[in-house]
Formats: C-alpha cells, sequence, structure tokens
C-alpha cells in the first residue's frame, strides 16, 4: 500500500471517527449526503425523462429512489389516510412545510395522488442540472417578483385541475417552520382551489423532532404523514376565502399538533429499547 493511500485511509477513519463523536459533523454529513442523494436521484433517470417531457410519471422513479436514500439517512415516514385521495378528479394538495427534507414527503405522495404537479420558484430552474429535470416531471415555475406573471401560470394550473384532473402541491405556508404551531396561511393555493370550484386535500407531517436546524441535529426517526379528508370549494367565491383559509388552517393545526405528540412518543420509545 503506498503512502498516499495510507493517508487516505487514514483520513478516512479520522473522518468517521469524528462523525460519529460530533452530532455538528453528523449533521452537515447527513445533510451532504442528502443533498447530493436527491440531486442524484432526480438527474440519473434524465434520458429516459426526455421520451416524454412534462409528464408527472417522469417523477415515479426518482421519488422512489428518495424514499430510500431518506430511510437509509434515517428519515423513515408511515402515510396514513390514503383512501381519502380521489383520482378521479383534480385539486390542491396543502402541506405544512419543514425542512429541505419535505422532498422526501413528496416522494412519498407523489404516486398516491395521482395526476401530480409542484409549484416552485423560477431560480429553481436555473439549477442545472435538477432544474432540467423538476421540468421535465412538470413543475410550474412561478416568478414570485412579478404578481402578474404569477397569477396568469397558477390560472392556467386551475383550468389543469379540471381539464387534466391534476393534483397541485402547495406548502401554503410560503417558507419553513419548525415550531409547535403552522406559520398563516398565504393565500395562492387557496385562489388556485376556487377559481377551480374544486377540492382542497389537506396533507400534515408531523413535526421533525429527530431534526434541530439551530442545535444541529440530525438523528433517526420515525415520522406521519396523515392524508386528510377533503375540503370541497364547489359554489365558493372569493368572499368566502378568509372563512375557507380558516377552516383548513385549524384542520391542519390540529391534526399537526397530535401527530406531533404521538411520533414524539413512538421515537421515545424507540430509544428506551
Amino acid at each position: 500500500m503506498t503512502t498516499t493511500n495510507s493517508e487516505l485511509l487514514g483520513l478516512a477513519f479520522m473522518a468517521f471517527f469524528i462523525i460519529t463523536l460530533s452530532s455538528t459533523a453528523r449533521y452537515y454529513f447527513k445533510f451532504f449526503c442528502f443533498i447530493i442523494l436527491s440531486v442524484v436521484c432526480a438527474v440519473g433517470p434524465v434520458p429516459l425523462m426526455l421520451l416524454r417531457p412534462r409528464d408527472y410519471r417522469n417523477a415515479l422513479l426518482p421519488a422512489y429512489l428518495c424514499t430510500k436514500f431518506g430511510k437509509m439517512l434515517g428519515a423513515s415516514f408511515e402515510v396514513r389516510g390514503r383512501e381519502n385521495v380521489n383520482r378521479q378528479h383534480g385539486g390542491v394538495v396543502l402541506m405544512n412545510h419543514q425542512s429541505a427534507l419535505d422532498l422526501v414527503v413528496l416522494a412519498y405522495l407523489w404516486p398516491i395522488v395521482g395526476r401530480a404537479t409542484v409549484v416552485a420558484k423560477r431560480e429553481v430552474l436555473y439549477m442545472f442540472p435538477f432544474g432540467l429535470a423538476c421540468w421535465l416531471w412538470g413543475t410550474l415555475f412561478i416568478d414570485r417578483k412579478n404578481q402578474r406573471s404569477a397569477k396568469s401560470a397558477i390560472n392556467n394550473e386551475s383550468k389543469a385541475i379540471n381539464e387534466k384532473q391534476a393534483k397541485i402541491l402547495f406548502f401554503p405556508e410560503g417558507t419553513r417552520g419548525d415550531g409547535d404551531s403552522l406559520l398563516p396561511f398565504k393565500k395562492g393555493s387557496f385562489h388556485v382551489a376556487i377559481e377551480a370550484q374544486g377540492y382542497i386535500q389537506p396533507v400534515v407531517i408531523s413535526k421533525y423532532h429527530f431534526l434541530n436546524s439551530k442545535a444541529k441535529l440530525f438523528n433517526r426517526g420515525q415520522n406521519i404523514i396523515k392524508i386528510l379528508p377533503e375540503v370541497s370549494c364547489v359554489g365558493l367565491t372569493k368572499d368566502d376565502m378568509p372563512q375557507l383559509m380558516d377552516r383548513v388552517q385549524r384542520m391542519m393545526q390540529s391534526e399537526y399538533e397530535a401527530l406531533s405528540d404521538e411520533s414524539l412518543a413512538i421515537n421515545n420509545l424507540s430509544k428506551s429499547l
């Protein structure tokens, strides 16, 4: 064995030793692996995606791979409420937003909800090659700085809900929140649902007790994704939006608290065994 190989082996053992002892090092290492693996999952199947561009089915293989890599890193999810999904019509799917790891949640939901698409800021499109993969599986990119352009793009998706039975996935909080309460919801997704005279499908993900960005902790944890019954927007107008937003947020907040308590108990029990 050459000296160079010996040095590399020594560095590898040192890195493993540091990651094992330091929660901060482990936090950054796991997130680094998550980013790399996410890109690999998304970009690897691109040659196949080119055969049917802008098709939601292009994301099925990346989604499958993403769930497996998520488990490998310690982020495991149980999905409940599959019976509440009606694939015969489109709608708006709302999810609480906690971390970049929500990408794993999307991976679990994608094959369940049917003709799915997500809304992302336009900057993601230029993150080559990940942006290309997102475009190929039908991501709707909006320019948040241009309200007229964003509204026009979302209105087009309202038509897709009825014409293509599409399910548009939104994070209604608009930004990440890791507290005990959901952040205030923004109006965009509700505008789409009312414009389409369709349905809202609330989806609640339990709090990521295994993850703490402030304390730099990234442990293993069991989490719960619960798909709630649909909320009909048929007959509603823009005047009904405040009441609709309040109703849906209260519903999701109540479920978020219950699921978070349950997942905390499950994780505490697993630690004690």
